[in-house]
C-alpha cells in the first residue's frame, strides 16, 4: 500500500530516498516525506500530494544531506492526507523518526497509554502512536533494535515498520507482520524497502524478510532476528530485471509502456516450460502437483487477478477434468468454506503482498489445503507461504491499472492447468501438442492486437462524454468483459459492468436505451459455433433497442457485420488464445478514455497498486 525506503551507506542518502519513492510511488501518493540524519542531527521534510509536492518542498527548503535515511509515501488508512499525518513521525523530541506501512489494529488503547507517558500526538495516524511507543521503550535500553523488538510484540494488525535516531548514525531498523519489506545488499551500503524496484538501480542482490521478524542495516552488514529474539538466516534472492525496465522509456504513461509489452510479458511466462510433447516444466510446482491427489481447486484472487482466475478455471476443468471454483479472497475465509488435504488452493496477485489473499492461503494452509501461488515479484510474502509458486516474469508493473500481469496470469495458470492435466491423463499427446502450440503462438496474436490503438483512442475521444458503458462476453469472453468494464471504473471514473451475455434477458438488458455503448466480445464461429451463434443474437437484442455495439470478433466473421457499430478485428486463434487478444483493445479503451479525459492514467485517484491492508 504505502511506498517505504530505508538507506545507509556512504552516499548522500536524500538523493537515494527520493529516487526510491519516485520508483514506488505507485504504492501511495496521498503524501510523502523523508527523515534524513544530517550532521545536525534528524532533519524532516513531508508534504501532502503527490511526490512532486514533496520534492518542490525540499526545493525551496532542503535538507541538510547525512548518509543514513528513511522515506515513505502514503495511501492513507487513519486520517485525511495532510502534512501532519505524512510520514515519517518523530518521537522523542524530535531525535527518532519512524515511517509505516500497514494498520494497527489497537492504536487507541496504545495511544492512550503513550499518552499517559507523556507523549503528545500531533496527527491523526495510528503510525505516530507506533513511533511514540518505541521512544518510550528506547528510553528504557538506548538500543534501537531492542526497542522496536519490544514495540512490535505490542502491536495487533499489519505493519512494516522503519526507525532511525540520531544517536545511531549509520543504523536503520525495520520490522514486519503481514507486510512487505525486502532488503536490498549492496557494497558497503545497504536498503530496506517495501519493494526492489526502491533499490534496483543499487543492487540486485536482495534478502527475504519473513512473517514477524526484525532487521538492522548498517553500511557493513544486515542483521536479522525473530520478533522474539532468536536470530534468523535470511533467505537471499536475485532481481532479474534492471532499473530501466521500471521506467516509461519515451512512453506517455507506464499503462501505455506495460499494455505494448504484453507480449513479451506472455512470452516470458511461457518460455522454457512448455516440452514438444506438450508437457510442461513448472520447478517445484510440478513435484507438488505429482504428489498431491487433488479432487478439487479453488483459486484465491481480488479485482484483476480474480478475473485471470475464473479463465483459468475453466480451463482446469476442461483440461484436467478437476472441480474447479473462484473466491474473491476478502470473502473467503470468513464464510467458513469447506477445505481438506485433496483442495489444492492456488492464490494469484501480481505483488505476491495483497493482505486479503494473504490471509486468505494462511487460512487454506490451517486447514491442510495445499497451496500454490502465482506470482510477479520476487521474494514475495504470498510466494513464500505457499507450497510452490509459478513465477510470471512479467517484469515490473507500475501502472496501478494492471494489464500485463494480467495476461501473464492467463498464462500462468493455463501452464498449471496443462500441468495437472498431465498428471490426470485426461489429454492425449495430441491434444496438448494442440494446446502448447496454440500458447505458443499467443505472443504474436497480441502483438497484432496492438495495431488496434489509432482506432481505440479516436472511438475514445467522441466518446468522452459518456457516462455508461457496458460490456458482454460469454465463456472466456466474459472474465475480459469484467476486466474491461474494471478498467474504465478505476481509469476513467464512469459507470461500467461487464454480464455474461446469456444473463442480458434476466434483467440488465433494461439498462438498454438509445445511444448507450456496449463493448461485446464475440466468440471465433470456428471454434465456438454454438456459442457465437448466441452472441450475435445478444447483439441484435441489444441492437435493436438502440444501443451502439462495438464488436471484438474474429477476422472474417460476417456474421457480425451487418449488427455492430465498430468491430475491433482479432485474428484467428484458438478459443483459449482469444481472451489474450481480447482484453488488449479493452486495455487501450480505458487507457485512452481517462487521457481524453485529462485524468491521470498511471496513478488513479483513491487506488494504491498493492493493497496490503484488509
Amino acid at each position: 500500500m504505502c511506498g517505504i525506503v530505508g538507506y545507509v551507506g556512504p552516499s548522500p542518502s536524500l538523493a537515494v530516498l527520493v529516487a526510491g519513492l519516485t520508483r514506488l510511488e505507485y504504492r501511495g501518493y496521498d503524501s510523502a516525506g523523508v527523515a534524513v540524519l544530517g550532521p545536525d542531527g534528524l532533519g524532516v521534510a513531508k508534504k501532502a500530494g503527490k511526490l512532486g509536492a514533496l520534492v518542490d518542498l525540499l526545493d525551496h527548503s532542503p535538507l541538510a544531506d547525512g548518509t543514513t535515511g528513511i522515506a515513505h509515501t502514503r495511501w492513507a488508512t487513519h486520517g485525511a492526507p495532510t502534512d501532519e499525518n505524512a510520514h515519517p513521525h518523530l518521537a522523542d523530541s524530535g531525535k527518532l523518526a519512524l515511517i509505516h506501512n500497514g494498520i494497527i489494529e489497537n492504536y487507541l488503547e496504545l495511544k492512550h497509554e503513550v499518552e499517559a507517558l507523556g507523549a503528545v500526538c500531533l496527527s491523526e495516524t495510528d503510525s505516530e502512536v507506533a513511533a511514540h511507543l518505541v521512544a518510550h521503550h528506547y528510553s528504557e535500553s538506548g538500543n534501537l533494535t531492542d526497542a522496536l523488538q519490544k514495540t512490535v510484540n505490542r502491536l495487533d494488525g499489519a505493519f512494516t515498520l522503519l526507525v532511525t535516531h540520531q544517536d545511531h548514525p549509520g543504523v536503520v531498523v525495520g520490522a514486519r507482520r503481514n507486510s512487505p519489506l525486502v532488503v536490498g545488499v549492496g557494497d558497503g551500503e545497504n536498503f530496506l524497502a517495501s519493494d526492489v524496484a526502491a533499490f534496483v538501480e543499487h543492487t540486485k542482490t536482495a534478502l527475504s524478510i519473513d512473517q514477524d521478524q526484525i532487521v538492522t542495516i548498517t553500511p557493513d552488514g544486515v542483521t536479522v532476528q525473530s520478533f522474539s529474539g532468536e536470530p534468523v538466516t535470511p533467505t537471499p534472492f536475485t532481481v532479474d530485471w534492471d532499473a530501466s525496465a521500471a521506467e516509461k522509456g519515451g512512453w506517455s504513461s507506464f499503462m501505455a509502456k506495460e499494455i505494448s509489452e504484453q507480449p513479451e510479458a506472455v512470452e516470458n511466462t511461457l518460455r522454457g516450460r512448455i516440452h514438444p510433447d506438450g508437457s510442461v516444466d513448472l520447478g517445484d510446482v510440478n513435484t507438488l502437483i505429482a504428489e498431491h491427489d487433488t479432487k478439487r481447486v479453488v483459486f484465491l484472487a481480488c479485482g484483476t487477478a480474480a478475473y485471470a482466475a475464473m479463465i483459468g478455471a475453466y480451463a482446469v476443468e476442461a483440461w484436467a477434468k478437476i472441480p474447479a471454483t473462484v473466491e474473491l479472497s476478502h470473502e473467503f475465509r470468513y464464510r467458513e468454506p469447506y477445505l481438506d488435504g485433496h483442495t489444492l488452493v492456488v492464490s494469484v496477485s501480481q505483488s505476491g503482498e495483497t493482505m486479503d489473499t494473504l490471509m486468505a492461503v494462511k487460512y487454506a494452509i490451517e486447514k491442510q489445503a495445499t497451496t500454490v501461488s502465482v506470482c510477479n515479484t520476487q521474494g514475495a510474502t504470498i510466494a513464500r507461504e505457499s507450497a510452490g509458486v509459478l513465477y510470471t516474469h512479467a517484469g515490473p508493473e507500475v501502472a496501478v491499472a494492471s494489464t500485463k500481469a494480467f495476461t501473464s496470469q492467463i498464462a500462468a495458470i493455463y501452464l498449471l492447468a496443462l500441468g495437472l492435466a498431465q498428471k490426470t491423463g485426461t489429454l492425449s499427446v495430441a491434444e496438448r501438442q494442440e494446446i502448447a502450440a496454440d500458447l505458443l503462438q499467443a505472443p504474436t496474436h497480441m502483438a497484432t492486437m496492438l495495431q488496434s490503438d489509432e482506432r481505440i483512442q479516436e472511438m475514445a475521444h467522441w466518446m468522452a462524454d459518456t457516462r455508461s458503458v457496458l460490456y458482454l462476453g460469454r465463456h472466456v469472453g466474459y472474465p475480459i468483459a469484467l476486466e474491461g468494464a474494471l478498467k474504465l471504473k478505476e481509469l476513467a471514473y464512469i459507470h461500467a459492468e461487464g454480464f455474461a451475455a446469456g444473463e442480458l434477458k434476466h434483467g440488465p438488458i433494461a439498462l438498454i436505451e438509445p445511444g448507450q455503448i456496449v463493448f461485446v466480445v464475440v466468440p471465433s464461429p470456428r471454434e465456438a459455433p454454438t456459442l457465437h451463434n448466441k452472441v450475435v443474437s445478444n447483439i441484435q437484442e441489444i441492437r435493436a433497442r438502440g444501443a451502439r455495439v462495438i464488436a471484438i470478433a474474429e477476422k472474417g466473421d460476417a456474421a457480425v457485420l451487418p449488427f455492430a457499430d465498430e468491430v475491433i478485428a482479432m485474428p484467428p486463434a484458438s478459443s483459449w488464445v482469444a481472451p489474450l487478444l481480447a482484453v488488449i483493445p479493452l486495455h487501450y479503451f480505458g487507457m485512452e478514455l481517462a487521457s481524453a479525459k485529462g485524468l491521470d492514467i498511471d496513478q488513479p485517484r483513491n487506488l494504491a497498486k498493492s493493497v496490503t491492508v484488509e
